[in-house]
């Protein structure tokens, strides 16, 4: 079956909303606007109830089906999107760029928000299934774990969700496709952050200090070698120390020094070694250059993992909406994604809607693809009335 009829017809609507929403970008948990914008959307669908504040922010909408349930069945599952844009300066001269200086939709979460909107609409209108569509609006995916906020606030028990889904728009994937894969398909994310104290002095005289940049430099290079020494080959890790402070003058060796990195890994295995190995090293370079250092190792986002059984059923419906050959496994991505608390606490899947050639996420110049509307909105749509089926 291809994209829905009506969502075609909807389609104009549902670009309106994500471009309204793209004009008025909101970050992390202050997307006040853009989840009043949503709740006022979904109580003039008719939604059975709608929730505010949950996470802070987020908003939930409970849609109930007109067909009975059968003992046995999945009675409830839940559709996630993401509401909160970036701190980045937009550079797309659109019609409907940024107003607000500094902020911007450049990861597509306003192309999110509108497409679930679309599918809320719908799904309140026909009520085509059996049990119950639960719509999910979250703040702070951007970094400030939106979702381990709304479950952390019952999201789970409250709606009796049994299963749920997410979506994110794939830039370089062809509008009309879609990719995904069953287990690990997006890396957990640690931070890096470690403070060098040493010995200043002048730089003519270096061995009467402790030079940070120099310690620096050995901490950025051994780090490396954790992945192409530790790191069985076979699995996947990186560290990128992308942040080196230090120092003010060229002929002067400086006291202090700072680095700044991430840590992204596939496995709980692998992300425990690396931690392991990181404070290892550390310790190491300290002993050996007599410089102070302090380590701050922060986990983030776990691994994003996809279950078995409702990847499959993903594949299925996209299949449906987009034709068989147009539903691609991806390999995993070592970018982070705060739906895998979602999927850490119930079962579910997270799919990549085709954006076709635009700029990559978190670019400038990125836009959210309208034409990929039609297919993600229909993607929900049926989502929802094949694994809610009578």
């Amino acid at each position: 079956m291809p994209i829905v009829n009506r969502v075609a017809d909807l389609h104009p609507e549902i670009t309106a909303w994500r471009r309204n929403l793209h004009e008025h970008p909101e970050l992390l948990y202050d997307v006040h606007r853009t989840s009043g914008f949503v709740a006022e959307r979904l109580r003039e669908f008719g939604c059975d109830e709608v929730a505010i504040g949950l996470g802070k922010t987020g908003v939930v909408g409970v849609i109930k089906g007109k067909k009975a349930v059968t003992n046995g069945d999945i009675k409830v599952i839940g559709l996630r999107a993401d509401m909160d844009a970036l701190p980045i300066e937009e550079a797309t001269n659109l019609p409907y760029a940024s107003k607000t200086p500094g902020k911007m939709h450049a990861c597509g979460h306003d192309g999110h928000t509108a497409m679930l909107l679309g599918a809320a609409r719908y799904l309140a209108e026909t009520r085509n299934f059996a049990g119950t569509a639960v719509v999910i609006f979250q703040p702070a995916e951007e970094g400030g774990a939106g979702a381990a906020a709304m479950i952390k606030d019952g999201l789970m028990e409250r709606f009796g969700i049994e299963q749920v889904y997410g979506m994110h728009n794939g830039p370089g994937i062809p509008i009309g496709a879609f990719a995904i894969r069953t287990g690990p398909i997006m890396a957990a994310t640690d931070e890096l952050n470690i403070d060098i104290e040493g010995l200043g002095g002048h730089a003519s005289r270096p061995h009467k200090c402790i030079d940070t940049v120099l310690v620096g430099a050995q901490l950025v290079t051994t780090l490396q070698q954790i992945v192409s020494r530790n790191v069985d080959p076979l699995e996947s890790a990186v560290i990128s120390v992308c942040e080196f402070h230090a120092g003010t003058a060229r002929n002067v060796i400086p006291q202090t020094a700072q680095l700044r990195g991430t840590i992204r890994t596939l496995t709980p295995e692998v992300r425990d070694l690396v931690e392991q190995r990181v404070r290892e090293v550390v310790a190491g370079v300290a002993q050996i250059t007599g410089a102070k250092i302090d380590l701050n190792y922060k986990r983030g986002y776990p691994v994003t993992v996809n279950h078995a059984s409702q990847t499959e059923q993903a594949i299925s419906i996209a299949k449906q909406v987009a034709g068989e050959g147009n539903v691609h496994e991806t390999p995993p991505l070592m970018g982070a994604e705060d739906f895998s608390y979602m999927l850490e606490a119930r079962p579910g899947a997270f799919i990549f809607c085709g954006n076709g050639d635009s700029a990559g996420l978190h670019h400038p110049a990125y836009n959210f693809n309208d034409e990929a509307i039609l297919y993600g909105t229909s993607y929900w749509i049926k989502l929802v009335e094949n694994t809610l089926a009578a």
